[in-house]
């Protein structure tokens, strides 16, 4: 399991500091412009060439304004800058599975403020989590499997008892989630990633949208009551957000929601894999630098740790990314709350499957 957070706000880290507003703003166009981070250097060298260009040309004076050069006088050259290095090589991922536990936060404020106010004074913070998935990553890397758990469904929570297991953020912050699920499912949580309503907005955004296919067409119930077609939908930020948290507008509820919450993970997965983007050492570094502006990770996965799984995923097939949704035994009501019971056998099943590496026997693409 990752190393729990303590001590500081500074326990769960962001990948980066991300203190440039305008430097994420074109970070994002590149992005939305799908050439990410081979423009970057393009645009960035350019820049840098067109600033030194127009101090040659527009001198600061530096002598007496009443003075005027004489015609003999000629401005010096300055040669060019030398080309920049290749980047750094990123080394290869030991051939081990991973499993990688993804959050949604549902906080409207900061999640990464929330958890690490939590973790390091123990108070309960405002936030749940809306998504929570396991995503386990096989040795070849080729392709994805992910398990989707119910927000609802009732669990023992580590040294807190029965609850949703949505509960789990609110009263203990992301290491309590980790040690909720591992023991949910008989298995260890490599590393943990957590996103909230603003962040997962600017993510979208930053990547120019993305493209869902909408199989059952609703109307949302959240704040622009977007209404979602059959058939391909380009959606924003914002778009994306109501897509991936509506549950009112559908018969079955959470389980839908659910469903469209795989969909969108494919499409992102698709979007960043498309086009040969991960073999590119720079396009890894960049991306990984943009999501910093919206991930919050374990201690133990720092920028690089990112970079070297999202450039071992460079051979991913997006189209052999299985998914499911963990079973359970039906609906009921527990102390007032309307709450999804756990299905011990076949949690257990799925649990092994993890283990030993069998899990695509269970989620399909």
């Amino acid at each position: 399991m990752s190393t729990p957070a303590s001590g500081s706000p500074g326990s769960r880290p962001s990948l980066f500091d991300w203190a440039h507003p305008g430097w994420r703003r074109r970070i994002a166009a590149l992005l939305a412009l799908a050439i990410v981070a081979v423009a970057v250097v393009v645009i960035s060298n350019f820049n840098a060439n067109l600033n030194r260009a127009g101090a040659e040309e527009f001198p600061v004076a530096t002598q007496d304004p009443s003075a005027t050069a004489t015609p003999s006088e000629t401005p010096s050259e300055t040669p060019p800058p030398p080309p920049l290095p290749p980047p750094p090589p990123i080394p290869d991922l030991p051939a081990a599975a991973m499993n990688i536990l993804v959050v949604g936060s549902d906080s409207r404020g900061n999640a990464r403020d929330d958890a690490a106010h939590t973790a390091n004074t123990g108070e309960q913070s405002d936030h749940r989590s809306d998504t929570l998935m396991v995503v386990h990553v096989p040795a070849d890397r080729r392709s994805l499997y992910v398990v989707s758990v119910n927000r609802d469904l009732w669990v023992d929570i580590p040294n807190y008892g029965g609850a949703k297991i949505n509960a789990a953020l609110q009263v203990g912050g992301l290491d309590l989630v980790d040690r909720t699920v591992e023991q949910l499912f008989g298995i260890q949580i490599n590393h943990t990633l957590m996103m909230d309503f603003h962040g997962f907005r600017a993510l979208i955004d930053g990547l120019g949208g993305i493209d869902v296919n909408v199989t059952v067409p609703f109307q949302s119930t959240h704040e622009t009551q977007q209404y979602f077609p059959p058939g391909v939908n380009h959606l924003s930020g914002q778009a994306a957000l109501e897509f991936s948290r509506e549950r009112y507008a559908f018969t079955d509820g959470d389980f839908q929601r659910v469903r469209n919450q795989q969909t969108l993970l494919k499409a992102i997965l698709q979007a960043v894999t498309s086009g040969g983007v991960l073999h590119d050492v720079t396009a890894v570094r960049s991306m990984v630098d943009f999501a910093g502006c919206c991930l919050t990770v374990d201690s133990g996965f720092d920028p690089l740790q990112v970079a070297i799984l999202a450039y071992s995923l460079r051979d991913l097939d997006p189209h052999a990314i299985g998914t499911m949704t963990l079973p359970t035994a039906g609906s009921g009501f527990i102390a007032g709350q309307s709450v999804l019971f756990p299905d011990y056998g076949a949690i257990a099943a799925v649990g092994a499957a993890l283990r030993d590496g069998r899990i695509g026997e269970f989620a399909r693409p």
